[in-house]
């Protein structure tokens, strides 16, 4: 099928050195693959110390990045790509970094009224030797994503967390709140509906990348008054973080506590794309096929985001 784009050459990027390469490389080759069903000439780049010579030797209309974790959603390749002057999918250099870093998107949230936990940040010397908040907690890295190196401390738990020798120096403490796991998509000015996570245990990178991991249930069986809440929230993070094209908003929901229970966890500015994943799944709740929505992220795509 083809297709009347100004764009005919994208570049996908996938890969990179992060922790979460293996899923960039699901979610770039699931994307290419939409891509060229939609007609685009796609060429897919696993992302090296060598990015800048070989996209300057393609030179691509645009491209679609499908980087996670590190270097590839914390602004510098944005950094990068706007130096070249390609342009790029998903939100760009500030948005980018402020969102990778989960202390600073919680103080961005907390000045526009958005509910969030408590949460401080502690040397990983400092979270082995004491609990530094009352059980129970979540230990996490500040600056990854997809739960790689996430610490669930459960109440009872009389010793602190033993960390991996992986994990950075500095880790984030987090309050760790009960209830149902939602979460929305953003797909620019628009909020695509709400999704419920159903897993037997913790949504570690097992439950969201292996398939049969957890269960989706979209449209989430909510109250109508939270799921409008989980919209509501989600762009207005999106927004007050400076994002662009396409991003997901993780929640908890204690149902206990009606509206008051709603709280965000964090917001990913690029989120995956595999066949289990969560936002190709609300764009198709949306109506909306997943090479339509790989080609809007391209055709959304541009430099001074």
């Amino acid at each position: 099928m083809g297709q009347s784009s100004r764009r005919s050459k994208v570049a996908v990027l996938k890969g990179g050195p992060s922790a979460e390469r293996e899923v960039s490389l699901s979610t770039g080759q699931a994307c290419a693959a939409a891509l060229r069903d939609m007609g685009y000439d796609v060429v897919e780049v696993d992302a090296g110390p060598d990015l800048v010579s070989v996209l300057q030797s393609i030179s691509p209309d645009a491209v679609l990045n499908c980087l996670h974790g590190r270097w590839g959603e914390d602004g510098c390749v944005q950094g990068i790509l706007e130096w070249l002057g390609i342009p790029y999918s998903h939100s760009g250099v500030l948005a980018s970094a402020l969102a990778m870093d989960k202390q600073r998107t919680k103080d961005v949230f907390r000045t526009v009224g958005l509910p969030v936990v408590d949460s401080v940040i502690r040397s990983k010397e400092d979270v082995m030797a004491d609990h530094v908040m009352p059980v129970p907690y979540v230990v996490k890295p500040n600056n990854e994503g997809s739960s790689v190196g996430v610490y669930l401390v459960n109440e009872g738990a009389n010793s602190p967390p033993r960390l991996s020798d992986d994990m950075p120096e500095e880790v984030m403490v987090e309050a760790f709140a009960h209830g149902r796991e939602l979460t929305t998509t953003v797909m620019g000015d628009r909020a695509l509906g709400v999704t419920d996570i159903i897993t037997d245990g913790w949504y570690d990178y097992d439950a969201k990348y292996k398939p049969g991991g957890s269960r989706h249930v979209i449209p989430a069986d909510v109250p109508s008054e939270i799921a409008d809440m989980c919209q509501d929230y989600a762009l207005r993070a999106h927004q007050a973080l400076g994002c662009r094209g396409v991003t997901r908003t993780d929640f908890r929901w204690d149902e206990s506590k009606g509206a008051t229970g709603l709280i965000l966890l964090e917001i990913n500015t690029q989120p995956g794309m595999t066949p289990t994943s969560l936002t190709p799944e609300q764009a198709q709740a949306a109506g909306m096929s997943f090479g339509e929505f790989c080609a809007w992220m391209v055709e959304d795509a541009s430099c001074n985001r």
